[in-house]
């Protein structure tokens, strides 16, 4: 897994026992890859974001060896197809489930048989899912400071899909991890998102949409979010949040942080260099839409 320095961030809001446990949660949080950043002045140019990643989780140790074969042996008597599943990827499954290696032999079956079923093209098209992508509500631009793609979602454009339904919005979640996971790495396989909730209303409290992202993500793409940053946070998400807080998983919620308006840019800022920060806070990245990334 990759890791972040720990720093207090302040979640807005008055849910103080959640705000106290995603808190503790951070600034707690270690896993062991120690990067450094170094910026580099060329001349004629502003400065520009040189990533050094030192110790990255590239080399799969003897004792994970040992865990992905007896993962394998399990997994490949049932589904053939998993040979084609790269060591890497079964190592964050096995993570995802405390190195537990029948826990994560059924999470990869279940895995496995989804994605068979669901996306049987191996991809999703944009075609796919045209009343999401009308939305405009999701993007992707650069590279926090440990290299990780950076994908910024706006929960005020999100609306309840009445043509293309739950199915589409499913299809458009897949093709967004897709286009995150394609830009990174063995051994660098996170990313970061910054969810943008400025303008949030009743209209865009789609619960069941939201769930139905969450259960994607972690159990289809374990291992894979480094760091969800929420902004722009109304008073009215937080009724949303006690119902969305349940389905969260443990690991995801060590990995989610609230920031305060009036310290907006100086806590991303720590986090992604002014180069690779959105223009819309203080940076010089311009927004590509996720279809179009």
């Amino acid at each position: 897994m990759l890791c972040y320095r720990g720093r207090k961030e302040v979640m807005e809001g008055k849910i103080e026992p959640v705000a106290k446990e995603l808190h503790d949660n951070n600034t707690n949080n270690s896993n062991g890859l120690h990067c450094e950043t170094k910026l580099k002045q060329q001349e004629g140019k502003s400065a520009t974001q040189e990533i050094q990643l030192l110790h990255c989780d590239d080399t799969i140790s003897e004792q994970d060896k040992k865990k992905i074969s007896n993962l394998r042996a399990v997994v490949e008597k049932q589904d053939p197809s998993s040979k084609e599943v790269d060591d890497f990827a079964i190592r964050r499954f096995l993570r995802a489930r405390d190195l537990d290696v029948d826990k994560a032999s059924a999470m990869l079956l279940k895995y496995l048989k989804w994605r068979r079923s669901f996306v049987p093209n191996g991809f999703i098209s944009p075609s796919e899912i045209p009343n999401e992508i009308e939305h405009n509500k999701m993007f992707l631009q650069g590279v926090d400071k440990l290299g990780r793609p950076i994908a910024v979602v706006f929960g005020g454009r999100h609306m309840q899909n009445k043509l293309g339904g739950l199915d589409e919005f499913k299809r458009f979640v897949v093709l967004a991890l897709d286009k995150l996971c394609s830009r990174t790495s063995p051994g660098r396989e996170k990313f970061v998102v910054i969810g943008d909730l400025k303008g949030f209303g009743y209209s865009n409290s789609d619960a069941r949409a939201y769930i139905g992202a969450l259960s994607i993500l972690q159990d289809c793409y374990p291992e894979r979010l480094g760091k969800l940053i929420v902004v722009h946070v109304p008073y009215l998400f937080w009724t949303l949040w006690k119902i969305l807080y349940p389905f969260i998983d443990n690991n995801t919620k060590k990995k989610i942080s609230f920031v305060e308006n009036k310290r907006l840019t100086e806590t991303l800022l720590q986090d992604i260099d002014e180069s690779q920060l959105p223009e819309i806070y203080g940076g010089k990245m311009p927004l590509v839409p996720i279809h179009e990334a």
